[in-house]
């Protein structure tokens, strides 16, 4: 009897070795299934593309910007024509969340963009079909390759008043502004000079050829990818900013060691 105990003893499982067993046999099933879901898709038909169609693009904009420039581009009283803008444009405006408007005011200011890079193309391809206008630029023209010394001196004569020297914006009369470009993509740089929106004026290539359009967009580019090299920029505001800082920080701090002075001497 002891013997038969013994070994009954010896013979017993642990608990956690079900609950073991159940682990590992769900992870190999888990890893197999992903394996072959991966494999699957790897040799599936990838050419398949979910680009959107002139029809797509016509729909989106019934949808979306008839209320306002009516449903054949023709305009309304609540939003100009869009005749000859071109696909351009529509990129400029949907791309920088300007458009759709969410309120009337002085001018559209930007915000998070409501639709995807295939919506937008959609909507200015049908743009283009309706009323064609300003199309793409080359990728030369893009490049931001060009000579930046030249594109600041053409910037400084044609947008610095705007846009400020450094690109940082400035206001306008009746509370509109010129935005900053510290963010602003050389597509949209070119699109605006090309287009003219809001307030800006329109740039065509007999006021600024093809290559002074590229050394404006290789200043502009610049600019983003340098830092000011006197330090903080003081939000590139030129003397305003900087004499209220010498005035505030300079002679405040002045004034305050004079008194701490005297009141150590007293």
């Amino acid at each position: 009897m002891a013997q038969e105990k013994k070994r009954r003893s010896t013979g017993r499982r642990s608990p956690l070795a079900a609950a073991a067993l159940i682990g590992i046999g769900l992870l190999l099933t888990g890893g197999i299934y992903a394996g072959a879901s991966a494999a699957m898709a790897a040799t599936a038909d990838t050419t398949a593309t979910t680009a959107l169609t002139v029809d797509d693009g016509k729909k989106l904009f019934q949808a979306n910007c008839a209320t306002c420039h009516g449903l054949d581009l023709q305009g309304s009283q609540s939003g100009p024509s869009l005749f000859g803008v071109g696909e351009l444009s529509v990129h400029f405006q949907v791309s920088t969340g300007r458009m759709p408007l969410q309120m009337q005011g002085p001018q559209a200011p930007q915000k998070p963009v409501q639709f995807t890079d295939e919506q937008i193309a959609a909507m200015g391809a049908y743009v283009q079909s309706m009323a064609p206008g300003p199309t793409f630029p080359s990728d030369e023209t893009l490049d931001a390759k060009g000579d930046a010394a030249a594109g600041g001196e053409l910037f400084r004569i044609n947008c610095a008043m705007c846009h400020n020297v450094a690109g940082a914006g400035g206001a306008l009369t009746e509370g509109k502004y010129a935005p900053a470009l510290h963010g602003t993509t050389p597509l949209n740089m070119y699109a605006a000079m090309v287009t003219g929106p809001q307030n800006m004026p329109v740039f065509n290539d007999m006021n600024l050829t093809a290559e002074d359009k590229r050394d404006i967009i290789t200043y502009l580019v610049w600019l983003q990818d340098n830092e000011s090299p006197g330090g903080f920029s003081l939000g590139s505001l030129g003397p305003v900013s900087e004499g209220l800082f010498i005035w505030i920080f300079g002679i405040g701090s002045l004034i305050a060691l004079t008194v701490w002075i005297t009141a150590k001497s007293n």
